[in-house]
């Protein structure tokens, strides 16, 4: 796998022939799930776990535990053999490979379209922001960029209603490159070690581990 794309590890509808998630519920009404509703859903969730399967670029598939503390922070912690970790914490993300001596390889979070949710305060009603809004099958799909630096990507988000749920998202990065997380069980209000989310206290127990 590209380990660059687990920074990006994306957000909707699966690829064709690759994992089908099952049908979700149609969204209430009929229509796609208003704008406000789902800011309101991210700016209600400080925390939230699941498994989740990821589709790369490549058409490979990886599967793992993510875990969200938001604002700012998540973990992507990838199952054998990938056995990867991706730490998005302190206004960075990085990708530790378990094949390197070198320490992780880290961007700037705000540079990446994982920091449209990750955000303090996600306004989804802003100009320029979403560039789609639609029903998708029975589900609704938002793709949104970073108004002020759309050259960073787009992120596309699936969700169902009743009540409303993220179940999918794509990310489209900044040389067009798809990464696709299909989320498992999506828990809200778990509790985690803040520790889990220092990219500094990682590099650490990484090089303690190979001492």
């Amino acid at each position: 796998m590209n380990r660059r794309s687990m920074i990006l590890s994306g957000l909707a509808l699966a690829l064709p022939g690759a994992v089908t998630p099952a049908r979700p519920a149609r969204a209430q009404g009929g229509g796609p799930i208003p704008l406000s509703e789902v800011s309101r859903y991210f700016n209600a969730m400080t925390t939230a776990e699941a498994g989740f399967t990821q589709i790369n670029p490549d058409g490979t598939i990886s599967t793992g535990r993510l875990m969200i503390w938001r604002p700012g922070r998540m973990r992507f912690e990838y199952d054998p053999p990938e056995a990867g970790l991706v730490i998005a914490g302190a206004g960075q993300v990085a990708i530790f490979d378990p094949r390197s001596n070198s320490g992780p390889t880290q961007y700037p979070l705000r540079r990446t379209p994982l920091n449209l949710i990750l955000g303090p305060r996600i306004d989804l009603g802003q100009d320029r922001m979403v560039v789609a809004h639609r029903m998708e099958d029975t589900a609704t799909v938002v793709v949104a960029q970073d108004p002020d630096y759309p050259e960073h990507g787009t992120i596309r988000l699936l969700l169902t209603g009743g009540p409303t749920e993220l179940r999918q998202w794509r990310v489209t990065d900044d040389m067009g490159r798809e990464t696709t997380v299909i989320l498992d069980g999506l828990r809200t209000d778990v509790q985690f070690p803040s520790i889990k989310f220092s990219i500094a206290h990682e590099i650490d127990a990484q090089a303690e581990r190979r001492r």
